[in-house]
């Protein structure tokens, strides 16, 4: 089992920056690609950005490509995305992902394995 537990959401206004953090308990984290979803209200999961087990690849999702940016630091067993450029289009709740590294990077969160509980991201206009 891994355990992801979400910080970082909040509001800001259009144009401002967060930071979400997800840290990562259980199992091996470097065993781990990882990857962010987000859904809106009556809307379906979406695809946001991944990152492989080792930090060395990368895949955004169009939306969100220029503006956000995923990294992990593997010694801290924590995955981040650096959100900057806000719109209010980006408001979700943000969850991270683990998914087991064997196989490229994924963009359908139904390969997912484990899931945090969400951090919920507020863009005002």
């Amino acid at each position: 089992q891994v355990q992801l537990v979400e910080s970082g959401g909040g509001l800001v206004q259009a144009g401002g920056s967060l930071r979400l953090s997800c840290a990562a308990s259980g199992r091996t984290f470097s065993n781990y690609h990882m990857g962010w979803f987000r859904q809106a209200p009556g809307k379906e999961r979406e695809f946001v950005a991944t990152i492989s087990n080792s930090g060395g690849s990368t895949v955004y999702a169009d939306s969100v490509k220029g503006r956000f940016t995923i990294s992990r630091d593997n010694a801290k067993n924590t995955v981040y995305l650096q959100m900057n450029s806000l719109k209010p289009e980006d408001t979700a709740v943000y969850y991270c992902a683990a998914d087991f590294f064997i196989g490229g990077l994924d963009r359908n969160w139904r390969q997912y394995n484990y899931w945090g509980q969400g951090t919920q991201v507020t863009v005002s206009s």
